[in-house]
């Protein structure tokens, strides 16, 4: 059996393992940290990053503050939490993993939000939110205490009662659509909330105490059909509401998805709640980020430096040179514009084009040689040689 004095010394190590991890945190600007995106390849959202660097860096220095100068949380900002809302594609999820994941090494958590639901009882109970962050954390409450959580797809958790017409509307697990809303109001305060240790239904499992007072919330969502919203309830167009990827001041069909928002637009909780969300939730928002359709250029960059660089490292691979034309990278951009995918449809897009030249070619006989993909008229062929 375990004694006192064992369990005393255990518990040292840990707040000092903790201390140390703190301490060891990056410390970086917030001009460092957006440079280190660029540099790390996100591009693009100039807004969004500007203001998730910053938030970056308030909550490492506030965890700073806590924990090594022993300043009182009474004296200091509370934590931020941000929402960001914006088209698909526009690289919402993928700037808090790179950020939080890679930059700064945090525990951090994204997971899809739709799969939970009042009190579990068909979806996941919302406090293994917190279970999955500990999990990240190595089941330590300490650094979990400190960590990131970003809930994607956090417009599906509107009310089956809002006025907005979108995507997936009804298909919620919650009755009413507003269980999970409730569930979340006291993670984003800071308060002391009984987590599961293992994800499980049962109720008999061990439990954990988790304060949240210094884990950041991250929301992100499509939130399509909400300039369609915008519009129905007599917003006048400001700077960006209403265009398109690629076509400016079009007029807002039904159907658009890469519309982009300007911030003032977004500010208004009250057109949260004609979309379903309860204003207390959204009121506990510090932050409320658009993110913006992404333009042709930004598009053919993300392209050539990460899509293309993948496909040609595996071609390599195989034994083979890809050769990529630049018409060809202006017809992908050009089609995933079309589609309103962003910039999640061009892998798919040029992944189809290489499809035959890879399955004729790969582990063959010859494993070596050039592949070419090029223009012809409305249509990209493969050529091999």
């Amino acid at each position: 059996m375990e004694t006192v004095e064992n369990i005393r010394q255990r518990e040292r190590a840990s707040v000092d393992s903790f201390i140390k991890f703190v301490n060891d945190l990056p410390v970086l600007s917030p001009r460092q940290i957006f440079d280190e995106l660029q540099r790390l390849g996100y591009r693009g959202q100039v807004l969004p990053r500007r203001v998730v660097s910053l938030m970056a860096y308030r909550h490492l220095r506030r965890i700073r503050r806590i924990y090594l100068d022993h300043e009182s949380r009474e004296r200091m900002m509370p934590k931020i939490n941000t929402l960001f809302l914006g088209p698909t594609g526009c690289g919402k999820t993928h700037l808090v993993e790179l950020l939080f994941g890679h930059i700064l090494k945090l525990p951090t958590v994204v997971l899809d939000v739709t799969t939970y639901s009042e009190t579990g009882y068909v979806g996941q109970d919302p406090n293994t939110i917190l279970t999955r962050l500990l999990h990240v954390a190595d089941n330590n409450p300490m650094l979990a205490s400190i960590g990131i959580i970003c809930l994607d797809e956090f417009d599906k958790l509107a009310s089956s009662q809002n006025n907005a017409v979108f995507a997936g509307a009804g298909t919620t697990k919650d009755v009413t659509g507003m269980g999970v809303q409730r569930e979340l109001l006291k993670m984003l305060d800071s308060s002391e909330v009984v987590v599961p240790l293992e994800l499980t239904h049962s109720s008999y499992g061990d439990y954990a105490v988790l304060s949240t007072a210094d884990i950041a919330f991250i929301a992100a969502g499509a939130f399509s059909g909400f300039p369609q919203l915008l519009r129905r309830r007599g917003v006048s167009r400001g700077i960006g509401f209403g265009q398109r990827t690629g076509a400016s001041q079009v007029p807002l069909r039904d159907d658009d998805i890469a519309v982009s928002l300007s911030p003032d637009e977004v500010e208004d909780v009250s057109h949260f709640q004609a979309y379903g969300f309860l204003p207390e939730l959204i009121a506990r928002f510090t932050r409320i980020v658009p993110f913006a359709a992404l333009n042709d250029e930004t598009l053919k960059e993300i392209l050539s430096s990460s899509v293309l660089q993948r496909l040609v490292t595996e071609f390599e691979q195989e034994g083979y040179e890809l050769q990529v034309t630049d018409a060809v990278l202006d017809w992908v951009v050009h089609q995933s514009v079309k589609r309103q995918t962003g910039a999640r449809g061009l892998s798919a897009i040029l992944t189809r084009m290489v499809e035959d030249a890879a399955f004729e070619h790969f582990a063959g006989d010859k494993a070596h040689g050039c592949v070419r993909l090029v223009l012809q008229g409305d249509s990209v062929v493969a050529t091999a040689d």
